[in-house]
């Protein structure tokens, strides 16, 4: 099995194979996967960071390995103007799902209940096969710590140097 160790975003070197990952699987930090031509893979990256489209892997023995994103289920919803977009995606973005946003487009995940929210605003929703690249917002999965505390702020009233 060939050990991935990192990533990149660009390789200038030979591309030894490539790994076709859905989204579910490429958010992950640790994985096991088969390679086009039949190479065993074992992934072990931090948890956090989500392989998009076109990344690189390198494993321990230097080999390197070009992510894709596989073509998965997908709804994509089409607005006409950029008022109905935008009151769209930000009630989305309220939603704190993975969308990928594009010019009068949003796509996301099939889900019933966002489908229904999006079409309330006027945006037209069609079911297809597609690559799904949601865009890397700040939350990088429910258990992430998000850098700040809430209530603790340390600071000392009252003592002030003189």
């Amino acid at each position: 099995m060939y050990r991935v160790i990192s990533r990149s975003d660009h390789h200038h070197g030979e591309i030894d194979d490539s790994i076709v990952l859905a989204y579910e699987v490429r958010q992950r930090g640790r994985f096991r996967a088969s390679s086009k031509t039949g190479m065993d893979v074992g992934v072990f990256l931090p948890r956090g960071d989500v392989l998009q489209d076109g990344d690189c892997l390198f494993t321990e023995c230097g080999k390197v390995f070009l992510v894709e994103a596989q073509e998965e289920e997908i709804v994509t919803a089409s607005a006409k103007d950029w008022l109905t977009f935008s009151k769209a995606c930000y009630h989305m973005g309220n939603r704190h799902v993975p969308m990928e946003i594009g010019e009068l487009w949003l796509r996301f995940q099939p889900d019933h209940v966002l489908e229904e929210m999006v079409e309330l605003f006027g945006l037209e929703c069609n079911h297809h096969q597609a690559m799904f690249n949601p865009e890397s917002g700040a939350y990088h999965g429910s258990g992430h710590s998000h850098g700040h505390s809430h209530g603790e702020h340390n600071h000392s009233h009252g003592e002030h140097s003189h």
